[in-house]
């Protein structure tokens, strides 16, 4: 190759170097998306920060990865998974878990306790009977006796966990299941990425699960977030409310369900009776600091109903407010620190009945 050649490749290559790294420096209009599937579902991470191209393609390689730590704990459609592994586990023996799939662990228990029940990860038998699970199953109504028995097993009492030494274990042949908090959980790890890498002014929104921090623009403006009308055919937002360093999370069944002889199930089971629910209640929606705790009371009351569920969120102090069905409309009602939160002029503007 001659001298001249050789300088021409040289020049070629440092331009290209340079175009790469112009390109990666390159600043972005704010807000920045970034959005994919995962879960089943999506995941929507926006951020209002100042970010060039190469910074928003390195955050996207991290939270994919963090989502990835949550699947490989927690996912039951996965056999490598660490919740599958307890899952299989022999009957009666201590197996060490990690620190988030016992923290999880915990808090389903917390709230299956508060609930009296309402709140059951170890109903994934019963999930999975009614098709709405990890087998494969036509989605039909089961056998009265496959339910009594698969009903029989389950039960809080029926797992055992060790905070201290990071162990729990299967008292009896109960599948558990933590589809009504692993997604809000994966919320948190997310936004505890974001936290940890400088990001100031986000909205982490996974299938519906969202947490917000800072504001959306430089005016320092609140993220406004839509709380979906019960309509089966399409999405529409019936409140909007503004968010600010907080999170939200929302449990209904008016999209996952099937019907049989003319009648609808649900997705939502009922661990007390293990039939899906059958109350007027269309969604509930939490609004609490961590999405973990959020997803699990979310799913709790909605198996609780209108009367019961808003008895526990005045017991427990929580902001929800719920969506209730009245005849071919709804109705929406909230607790007090729902309205508490938000402001006083919230019932008059969302016309809420608190309760």
């Amino acid at each position: 190759m001659s001298f001249v050649l050789r300088l021409a490749v040289i020049a070629i290559m440092c331009l290209g170097l340079l175009v790469g790294c112009s390109e990666s420096e390159r600043p972005l209009d704010s807000p920045v998306r970034l959005e994919g599937d995962i879960f089943g579902s999506f995941y929507q991470v926006t951020m209002a920060d100042p970010l060039t191209q190469g910074r928003a393609q390195e955050l996207e390689a991290g939270l994919l990865e963090v989502l990835e730590q949550v699947d490989v704990a927690m996912s039951v459609y996965r056999d490598d998974s660490e919740l599958m592994a307890f899952n299989q586990a022999p009957i009666g023996e201590w197996q060490p878990l990690s620190n988030e799939l016992i923290e999880v662990l915990a808090i389903s228990q917390a709230v299956a306790e508060a609930s009296d029940g309402a709140f059951d990860i170890t109903v994934g038998g019963l999930v999975n009977l009614w098709s709405f699970g990890s087998e494969a199953r036509p989605r039909e109504v089961p056998d009265d006796e496959t339910l009594r028995q698969r009903l029989a097993q389950a039960g809080p009492d029926s797992i055992e966990i060790d905070v201290d030494e990071l162990q729990a274990r299967r008292l009896r042949d109960v599948f558990v299941n933590l589809g009504g908090v692993a997604k809000g959980h994966a919320t948190d790890r997310v936004a505890a990425y974001l936290d940890a890498q400088g990001i100031e002014h986000y909205l982490v929104n996974l299938g519906g699960d969202l947490i917000v921090r800072g504001y959306r623009d430089s005016e320092e403006q609140p993220w406004r977030i839509g709380i979906e009308a019960p309509l089966d055919d399409r999405q529409e937002a019936i409140h909007v409310v503004p968010l600010h360093d907080i999170s939200v999370a929302t449990s209904g069944d008016y999209r996952n369900y099937f019907e049989e002889g003319g009648k609808r199930y649900s997705h939502t089971i009922d661990p007390r009776t293990g039939r899906p629910i059958e109350h007027r209640v269309a969604s509930v929606t939490v609004v609490h600091p961590s999405n973990a705790w959020a997803d699990a009371w979310a799913t709790a009351m909605m198996v609780l109903g209108e009367e019961e569920g808003l008895a526990l969120a005045r017991e427990e102090n929580l902001r929800v407010l719920l969506l209730v069905r009245e005849g071919d409309g709804w109705s929406s009602m909230a607790s007090p620190a729902f309205v508490d939160y938000f402001g006083d002029s919230l019932p008059e503007e969302m016309e809420l009945e608190v309760r």
